[in-house]
C-alpha cells in the first residue's frame, strides 16, 4: 500500500441545472436518436387515439343515444374498439423500439466508465471508495437507462398530450376549459420549488448508497478479520447506522414527492369538480349539449395521467440528472497523460545501456497536508545495467512509493527517472510497463485461473515460460491443485495461503523475462525453507535483468549486488551489504534491530 493516509471518498455536489446535466448524455443518445424519436411518435399516436375517444363519445351521446337509434350505435362503438386496440398496439411498439437500443447505450456507458477507471492514475483510486465507483457503474447507469426509455419519452409525450387535450377542451367549451387551466400557474411554481429541494436529497441518497456498498464490500472481503477479532457485530452496527441514514433520506424523498403529488392531484380534481358543476348548469339551461359535457369530462379524465405523472417524472428526471453528474464526475477526471508521439527507443543509437537512474527525484501525495515535507526529496540513485539493487529503509520512509514511480503508477513531482538513458515520460505507458515488471508486497490475484493470473504479466508467453516462472517462484503447489494451472483461485485468491499468493505474484512478475524488475519485499510471506529455495531460483532471474528490490530482511538483501539506504526522503548511503555494515551506523541499526549507539559500543568493546 502507498505510504500515506487515504482521503475519504469525495462527495462533490455541483450546482447545475438538471437539463444541463442530462444534455451531457447526448453523445451517447445520438446513435439511437431515431429509435427514441420513433418511440415518442408511437406514444404520441397512442395518446392521440385516447383523446379521440371523448369525441366519439360526444357523437354517440348526441346522436344514437339522444335519438334512441340503436342501429346507429354500432359504427361508433366499433370505432371505440379500434381506437383502444390501436392505443395498446402503439404502446407495445414504443417499448419494442427502445428496449434493445437503450440496453446498448447502457452497455456503452458502462464500458466507457470502466475504460476510464483503468486509465485514471492510482492517485484517483486512492481518493475514491470502491463502493462509490461500483454504485456509479451499476445503479446510476440503470437509472439513466430507465430515464431514457420511459421518463424522457413521457415528459415529451405527456406535455404534448396535455396541450392537445387543453386545445380540445377549449374547442368544446372555453368556459369549462378556463376553469381547468387555472391551477397551471401554482403547479409551475410548486414544481420549480420541488425540483430544487428534491435534487439535493436525491444526490445525498445516491452518495449514501455508494457508502453502503463500500461497507458491504469491505465486510465481505474482510470477513476473516471480522470473525477472527469478533468485530462482526461492530460492522453490523455500522451497516445498520448507514442503512438507517439512507432510509431517512429516502423517506425525505418520499415526503417531498408526496407533498408534490397531493397538490398535483388535488388541484386538478378540485378544478374538475367545479367544471362538472358549471357544466351541469350550462346543460340544464340549454347552453351546452350533454354529449359535449361528456366529451369534455372524458377529455379531462384522459389528462389525469399526464398531470398526475408530472411529480413522478420530475422526481425521476432529477435522479437521472444526479446519476449523470455522478457518471461524469468520473469521466471528467483527468486520466494519466498519454504521450502522442513518444520515443520508443530505450537509448540513443550507439549509446551504452545505462540501467535505471533517479536524478533529483521528489514526490508528495496530492492529499498530503500542506505543512508537511515531501515524502521524497532529491533522490539520486543509479542502478547499473544487469545489477540488482536492494532498497532498505525504516517503515514509512517511502520505499514502496519510490518503486511505484518507476512504472509510473505515480508521477514524480520533481526530478527525472531514466531507463537506459531515456526519460520514462518519453515512453508510452504501455511500452514502459512491458519493460518494467512489478511484484508488490501485498499480492493481488483475480477471480481467474492460475494460468490467467500468472500470464497477466506477459499475455503472449507460452507454456514453457509459464512453467519456468512457476519453478522460479517455487509454486509447484499449482500442479497439485484439482485442475492444475487451470484451477480457479477465487476472488482475491483467498482460496490460497498468503505465501502461495505471493509466489504467484512473483511468477507473474518474472514470466515475461523483463528487462527491468521491481520487487517490493517479494518474500515476506514465505517460510524460511521456501524463502531459501525461491532465493536460489531468483538469483538466476536477477542475473539477466536490472532490478530494484525493496528488502526488510538480511536474507533478501543478500540477493542484491549493492544496497541503497533511504532515509529522510533521500538516498543516504549506497554500497555492498558488508560495506554498509562497516561504515553506516543507521544501516547496522536497521539490519540488527539494535540502536546505533549500542552497535557502536559493542564494536568498540570488541
Amino acid at each position: 500500500m502507498p505510504e500515506h493516509t487515504l482521503a475519504p471518498a469525495p462527495h462533490p455536489v455541483p450546482k447545475r441545472s438538471a437539463v444541463r446535466s442530462l444534455l451531457r448524455l447526448w453523445p451517447y443518445v445520438r446513435p439511437v436518436r431515431w429509435f427514441l424519436a420513433g418511440s415518442v411518435c408511437a406514444a404520441l399516436l397512442a395518446s392521440c387515439a385516447a383523446l379521440l375517444v371523448p369525441l366519439v363519445l360526444r357523437r354517440i351521446v348526441d346522436g344514437p343515444v339522444a335519438h334512441h337509434d340503436t342501429a346507429a350505435l354500432w359504427p361508433p362503438a366499433g370505432l371505440l374498439l379500434l381506437l383502444g386496440l390501436t392505443e395498446a398496439g402503439l404502446f407495445g411498439v414504443r417499448r419494442w423500439l427502445v428496449a434493445r437500443p437503450l440496453s446498448r447505450v447502457e452497455r456503452t456507458l458502462r464500458g466507457d466508465l470502466y475504460a476510464r477507471l483503468q486509465r485514471l492514475p492510482v492517485s484517483f483510486h486512492d481518493r475514491w471508495a470502491s463502493g462509490q465507483l461500483l454504485s456509479r457503474a451499476t445503479s446510476d447507469l440503470f437509472t439513466l437507462r430507465l430515464f431514457l426509455a420511459f421518463a424522457l419519452v413521457f415528459l415529451i409525450v405527456n406535455s404534448a398530450t396535455f396541450l392537445t387535450g387543453v386545445a380540445i377542451m377549449f374547442s368544446l367549451d372555453w368556459r369549462l376549459g378556463l376553469i381547468l387551466v387555472l391551477p397551471a400557474a401554482p403547479l409551475v411554481v410548486l414544481c420549480s420549488f420541488f425540483e430544487a429541494r428534491y435534487s439535493s436529497v436525491a444526490r445525498r441518497a445516491q452518495d449514501q448508497i455508494g457508502d453502503l456498498a463500500t461497507v458491504m464490500e469491505e465486510s465481505v472481503l474482510g470477513i476473516r478479520i471480522l470473525k477472527a477479532f469478533g468485530r462482526h457485530r461492530t460492522m453490523a452496527r455500522r451497516f445498520r447506522d448507514q442503512a438507517r441514514e439512507l432510509r431517512s433520506t429516502e423517506l425525505r424523498k418520499a415526503r417531498l414527492l408526496a407533498d408534490l403529488w397531493a397538490v398535483i392531484v388535488g388541484l386538478p380534481e378540485l378544478a374538475l369538480g367545479v367544471a362538472l358543476c358549471v357544466g351541469c348548469v350550462l346543460v340544464a339551461h340549454g347552453h351546452l349539449t350533454a354529449g359535449t359535457l361528456v366529451a369534455f369530462l372524458s377529455t379531462a379524465l384522459a389528462l389525469r395521467w399526464p398531470v398526475e405523472s408530472l411529480g413522478w417524472l420530475l422526481a425521476y428526471s432529477n435522479e437521472a440528472a444526479t446519476a449523470s453528474d455522478r457518471f461524469f464526475e468520473v469521466m471528467d477526471a483527468r486520466p494519466a497523460e498519454e504521450q502522442d508521439t513518444p520515443r520508443t527507443d530505450l537509448r540513443p543509437e550507439g549509446a551504452e545501456p545505462d540501467g535505471i537512474r533517479f536524478t533529483g527525484v521528489g514526490f508528495r501525495y496530492p492529499d498530503a497536508p500542506p505543512d508537511t515535507p515531501d515524502l521524497l526529496r532529491g533522490v539520486d540513485l543509479h542502478i547499473r545495467p544487469g545489477e540488482t539493487m536492494a532498497l532498505v529503509g525504516a517503515t514509512g520512509s517511502g520505499k514502496t512509493t519510490l518503486t511505484a514511480l518507476l512504472p509510473r503508477l505515480y508521477d514524480a513531482t520533481a526530478g527525472t527517472i531514466t531507463l537506459d538513458g531515456t526519460d520514462i515520460r518519453d515512453l508510452p505507458r504501455q511500452r514502459l510497463r512491458e519493460l518494467v515488471a512489478v511484484a508488490f508486497e501485498e499480492p493481488t490475484l483475480f477471480s481467474a485461473s492460475v494460468r490467467e493470473n500468472v500470464l497477466m504479466g506477459a499475455p503472449e508467453a507460452g507454456p514453457q515460460a509459464l512453467e519456468r516462472a512457476l519453478d522460479t517462484a517455487q509454486a509447484d503447489f499449482t500442479r497439485r491443485l484439482p485442475e492444475g494451472v487451470d484451477t480457479q483461485v477465487g476472488e482475491q485468491g483467498l482460496s490460497l495461503s498468503g505465501g502461495q499468493r505471493q509466489r504467484l505474484a512473483l511468477a507473474r512478475a518474472v514470466v515475461g523475462s523483463p528487462g527491468f524488475l521491481v520487487l517490493d519485499d517479494p518474500l515476506s510471506a514465505l517460510d524460511v525453507h521456501t524463502e531459501a529455495l525461491v532465493e536460489n531460483a531468483l538469483r538466476q532471474v536477477l542475473a539477466g535483468t536490472t532490478a530494484l528490490v525493496v528488502a526488510h530482511r538480511p536474507s533478501t538483501v543478500l540477493l542484491a549486488d549493492r544496497v541503497a539506504l533511504l532515509a529522510d526522503g533521500r538516498i543516504s548511503a549506497v554500497g555492498t551489504h558488508q560495506e554498509l555494515l562497516e561504515s553506516c551506523p543507521a544501516y547496522r541499526e536497521l539490519m540488527s534491530g539494535d540502536p546505533a549507539d549500542r552497535v557502536r559500543e559493542g564494536s568498540t568493546a570488541r
